[in-house]
């Protein structure tokens, strides 16, 4: 067995080339030193501190490229982690639109609930602002391609907010991958499993919320109108209002990772899903439990995400016709297959000796070079370096995108098609019944 623990340098510089030659015009997965002058900050504003909000500003703390200058919650507390979190004194607002009046404002951070992912992109692009969206990028298949539109008509920069997209373990096997080495995939299966309350969405809920502190109304927009609720509030990834379930927090990492390495940038023909809400019996909208089998031209891919049981954690593997490649947080596993030309022993057992030896030795005449015994499989295990945050290079892409006007690495139509991916998942499992993706009409039938 061969493990490589590179370093992070040695890491992007094999990445790099994996992800030149799927698009020239991607940039490379350390964007740290892509910029033509590292003394231009990007000005950006982040929408929501609240969890992610505030993972977002701590890992943009690492980007030297960018500087926060503005933060908007709808809730007054929040205000304050915004500041701990970016480390000093930002302006900060309950109402998000004051600062895209701000002429000083680049770019905005998006990191709400899922259903104002589509409000505040429109609103930040007509206002001439690029784009970083969390994941989901859409609520629904209807957001998703207004945002699209949006965005393209205002030649914006938009990115996608899977982190993993832009990390140096993904570019690894993004290299394998087309490196042919795995031979034909026609077979990956991936999942993310989870066991802890704050794992299946259970958040604190602060003692002091109220309709004094947290905007209510302004939390439900574009939503089914409700009474106060800082449990819808503060654990929005329960309820369909206003989250995407499993689909959404988990699917979409397993599906844009797949997309970034085997490059396909497609949406399924058809989905089925399966699964139940078997343990959190709270009161939410989504199961704890789901797995989808994905048709896509000439693969299957099987999700499979649980909130009961953790072994396993994140995993997507690769089965070809000449090795396995096994992607997890950490760590990139390749192991070849014995593809050598074999004697088929086995299908001659039920014949007579002499018809077995017959058919050995018209074999070996055939096959003069073939070894006489099957070599151990070398397997190859690639680890992640110590400390490394993918955060931190996928908002770095963005900021050097924002600067330079070349692409992203998970643009709009990327980002789209990863979430419709999970909608197709949320459809089959809530519809009981196989969901299939019409391109034309850009809706899901079934």
């Amino acid at each position: 067995m061969k493990r490589s623990s590179m370093t992070r340098r040695e890491f992007v510089r094999l990445g790099a080339g994996a992800i030149a030659a799927v698009e020239a015009s991607v940039l490379a997965p350390s964007a740290l030193a892509a910029l033509d002058d590292p003394q231009a900050k990007v000005r950006f504003a982040i929408v929501g501190t609240g969890i992610r909000g505030c993972d977002l500003l701590r890992a943009a703390r690492q980007v030297p490229t960018g500087v926060c200058v503005g933060a908007a919650d709808l809730y007054t507390m929040r205000h304050q982690t915004a500041k701990e979190a970016w480390g000093s004194e930002i302006p900060t607002t309950g109402d998000y639109r004051t600062l895209l009046d701000r002429k000083d404002v680049d770019a905005i951070l998006i990191a709400t609930s899922d259903h104002l992912h589509r409000r505040v992109t429109l609103d930040a692009v007509a206002a001439g602002k690029d784009v970083y969206c969390e994941k989901p990028m859409s609520h629904t298949v209807a957001d998703g391609f207004a945002m699209v539109d949006a965005v393209q008509a205002g030649k914006r920069i938009f990115q996608a907010g899977s982190q993993r997209v832009s990390s140096i373990l993904y570019a690894k096997a993004r290299e394998i991958f087309q490196s042919g080495r795995l031979g034909e995939v026609h077979s990956i299966d991936a999942q993310w499993n989870r066991n802890t309350p704050g794992g299946a969405w259970i958040y604190p809920v602060p003692a002091d919320a109220s309709p004094e502190n947290v905007d209510w109304a302004a939390f439900s927009q574009d939503a089914p109108p409700r009474p106060f609720d800082p449990v819808r509030f503060f654990r929005w990834r329960l309820f369909a209002d206003y989250g995407s379930g499993l689909g959404g927090d988990l699917f979409v990492h397993l599906l844009s990772g797949i997309q970034a390495i085997t490059g396909i940038n497609t949406v399924a023909t058809r989905a089925y899903s399966s699964g139940g809400l078997y343990h959190f019996k709270d009161g939410r909208d989504f199961p704890d439990q789901l797995e989808t089998i994905y048709d896509y031209p000439g693969m299957q891919v099987h999700l499979h995400c649980n909130q009961n049981n953790a072994d396993s954690d994140e995993r997507i593997a690769f089965f070809g016709s000449k090795g396995t490649m096994v992607v997890t947080g950490r760590t990139v596993t390749f192991t070849p297959e014995e593809v050598r030309p074999q004697f088929e022993g086995y299908g001659w057992n039920g014949m007579t000796a002499a018809q077995r030896q017959k058919a050995l030795d018209a074999w070996r005449a055939d096959h003069p070079a073939a070894p006489p015994a099957v070599v151990p499989s070398q397997v190859e295990i690639y680890t992640m370096p110590q400390g490394y945050n993918d955060t931190a290079d996928h908002i770095a892409n963005f900021f050097s995108a924002v600067h330079t006007r070349q692409h992203v690495v998970e643009d709009e139509v990327f980002g789209n098609t990863a979430a419709i991916g999970c909608h197709l998942a949320n459809h089959s499992y809530f519809h009981r019944n196989v969901a299939t993706w019409d391109a034309a009409a850009k809706t899901i039938k079934g």
